[in-house]
């Protein structure tokens, strides 16, 4: 008779827990939308800002709490997911495990199945995509796999909601079931042997081995997992792990962790034999015949360019629509709250409200449509499949510079705005990879740098110039990125790096569900953490622009002029003319001191701050402003400016989501100072350098 262990606890539990563990690509998020609807949620594990997605379900009376685990390839603990992964299932201890696999690639999903497996915990396995498996010509014998995998089947087709309610049922039932015993992977009688070796060092008593068995600690020993190598530093344990070690080694001239994958695909494969058939001759489907275009080695870049210049058009043409809605939504806040304040009270209370409150909340809400429009695009590519091959195209280029092809999606996005391209880095499994990425994308010229351009361009340079002039400021930008990458990468970020691994999933018809699903949790979560950040340095920024106040002398003055008086005897005006003798090495007065400091908000108020100091009285004069930056400046100097404002970190919420999405201000604070150094430095070089030459050469 078969031996049984009971969950007699998991019956008396009011609500179940279960975990979705699956490689990308398994479709697994899907399955979570799918499970969980409208009910879920999204935080950070602790510590660390890799999202963690929770929802509920309820079935037969019972609620089930579903966590969506980070996607990985296996459960050794190299990337930050790995250990996230592990951990939870290891500290959570979840009731049920469903892990979700690609039914029509099951030699390489079943690979992770095998370590969930070795690990004992209570498996349901979700056979995801098995619409495409039959389109492949392939059928499965369920019953006869469940024994050999020692776990129930559930068929889906998680898109069409095929087989979710099947799932749901599996999971409870499970969960209250008698569970059968565990199978048992065997690796060969050498690697068994040396498996044995290691177990009989280690200490029963161990809270690890307590949980997961001796066997299991044992197998990641010889694995080389780093995580547990750290948790079990027996001298004794040590010193048999490095003798089983190279006597294997001796053996098959190959590693023990190479060795244990090729047993675990051997497994996989006996099984596959077993229970597997395959009914058609295996015929090049849409995907491959959409490959010989899409990754075509001339047509594949073309391709992607006009694919990335849609969604850009998608973003900031498309979503330029409700942007001028919310826009004119927040004049009309403001007109109305000016038009209905009593007079005469409190009117710094007003002016905070008005110009504080309402202008700081404002000019993070008016730039939603545009982050909305830029995730639904991008959710598009990624769920259709085809961001793995956007990947697979620049990987070669983008590892040149010490960095691996999903990098280039990131910066790319950062053309748009810095704030959702470093949340975007959230699909770089490699935590130095992402750190890097995340730094540099301020490089690449924002929507926002675009007024700075089209102020200066025209007002230092001729027609035939200001295209030639606006290509080389994106390109200088471009090339510091690669610099600074390259440069990270052999300092602060060397180090060891992951293998990458360039899958290419089979295109796939996103849902309407799933899409609007990705784009409101990250359009929630821009709102969340840029949002409160945004809105208390704006009144930050409302302050240092307001005191210290003028004389009541200035009360006589036009209103452009007041205007203009009140900023110098301000914070920020007082600050701009004490730094000035800092920027005269660069080329820089106290008005562009002024206005850079406006411009750390948002690069937006450059131009507003300048408008203010020249007593211009609104940005809407542009060629007034123009003429006086003329006389007072050189086409060096005006170059110098755009060439500090590019390299300089674009606004604080850059800088707020790069804290938020490293888990640590030293990077934020890496960023802001590194590229002001860089900036300065740079500026200043190209400053002296320029007047030096106009000496030489008598211009």
């Amino acid at each position: 008779m078969e031996k049984t262990e009971t969950n007699a606890s998991s019956k008396n539990k009011a609500k179940l827990l279960a975990a979705l563990a699956g490689q990308p690509n398994s479709g697994k998020t899907t399955v979570f939308n799918a499970l969980t609807g409208t009910h879920q949620h999204t935080g950070n594990y602790p510590g660390v800002t890799v999202e963690k997605k929770e929802g509920i379900f309820k079935v037969g009376g019972r609620t089930v709490r579903v966590v969506d685990l980070p996607g990985v390839y296996s459960l050794t603990a190299y990337t930050l997911e790995e250990r996230i992964a592990r951990q939870f299932l290891l500290e959570e201890r979840p009731d049920v495990v469903v892990n979700v696999v690609d039914a029509s690639n099951l030699e390489r999903h079943l690979y992770l199945t095998v370590q969930l497996i070795e690990m004992k915990v209570p498996l349901v396995l979700a056979f995801n995509m098995s619409d495409l498996a039959r389109q492949r010509g392939l059928e499965f014998d369920l019953e006869q796999m469940r024994v050999l995998l020692g776990a129930p089947i559930v068929p889906l087709v998680a898109t069409k909601k095929e087989g979710i309610e099947q799932l749901k049922e599996a999971i409870v039932r499970y969960a209250d079931s008698p569970r059968p015993k565990p199978v048992e992977i065997r690796y060969g009688p050498e690697l068994d042997e040396a498996i044995g070796k290691i177990e009989q060092t280690l200490d029963e008593s161990h809270p690890l081995i307590q949980q997961y068995g001796r066997r299991w600690v044992a197998l990641k020993l010889l694995e080389g997992d780093p995580e547990i190598r750290y948790q079990i530093r027996s001298p004794q344990t040590t010193d048999v792990l490095h003798q089983v070690q190279q006597h294997l080694h001796k053996l098959f001239k190959e590693s023990p962790e190479v060795l244990i994958a090729e047993r675990r695909y051997g497994f996989i494969s006996g099984a596959l034999r077993e229970t597997v058939r395959q009914t058609v001759p295996r015929r090049h489907d849409i995907s491959d015949r959409l490959d010989a275009v899409l990754i075509h080695r001339y047509l594949g870049l073309p391709v992607f360019a006009a694919l990335m210049y849609a969604v850009f058009y998608l973003t900031f043409q498309v979503g330029g629509w409700p942007q001028g809605w919310l826009e004119d939504g927040f004049t009309f806040l403001a007109h109305l709250a000016e038009r209905f304040w009593p007079e005469g009270f409190a009117e710094e209370l007003k002016s905070l409200l008005i110009d504080g409150v309402i202008a700081g909340v404002g000019g993070v809400v008016v730039f939603l449509p545009n982050i909305l429009l830029l995730f639904l695009g991008i959710a598009f590519l990624e769920d259709s499949g085809y961001m793995a091959r956007a990947a697979f195209l620049m990987d070669r280029l983008m590892h040149r510079i010490g960095l691996h092809g999903k990098s280039f999606i990131p910066m790319l996005i950062g053309f748009g705005c810095s704030v959702p391209a470093i949340m975007a880095t959230r699909i770089l499994e490699n935590r130095h990879n992402r750190l890097a990425t995340m730094l540099v994308i301020p490089l690449m010229s924002c929507g926002a740098r675009i007024t700075i351009y089209g102020l200066l361009i025209p007002a230092f340079f001729p027609a035939p110039l200001r295209g030639p002039m606006m290509w080389l400021i994106y390109l200088i930008g471009i090339v510091l990125a690669i610099v600074c990458v390259r440069l990270l990468r052999r300092t602060i970020l060397k180090g060891e790096t992951v293998p990458f691994v360039m899958e290419l999933p089979p295109y796939r018809l996103p849902t309407l569900r799933g899409l609007l699903i990705h784009m409101w949790e990250r359009g929630r979560m821009y709102l969340r953490k840029a949002g409160t950040v945004i809105l208390a340095l704006s009144i930050v920024m409302w302050a240092a622009t307001r005191y210290p106040r003028p004389p009541a002398s200035a009360e006589l003055m036009s209103v452009p002029q007041q205007q203009s008086a009140a900023l110098q005897y301000s914070l920020a005006g007082r600050v701009g003319r004490w730094i000035e003798p800092v920027l005269r090495p660069i080329g820089f007065d106290w008005k562009i001191g002024t206005a850079l400091i406006g411009a750390t908000m948002a690069k937006e108020v450059f131009v507003s701050q300048l408008s203010i100091v020249y007593s211009l009285g609104g940005e809407e004069d542009l060629d007034h402003l123009r003429s006086h930056l003329q006389a007072d400046y050189s086409r060096l100097q005006g170059f110098c400016i755009m060439l500090f404002c590019l390299v300089s970190t674009p606004c604080i919420a850059t800088v707020a989501v790069t804290r938020r999405e490293s888990g640590a201000w030293r990077w934020a604070l890496l960023q802001f100072g590194g590229l002001t150094v860089l900036a300065y430095g740079l500026t200043l070089a190209v400053y002296q350098g320029g007047l030096l030459l106009s000496r030489l050469f008598g211009h």
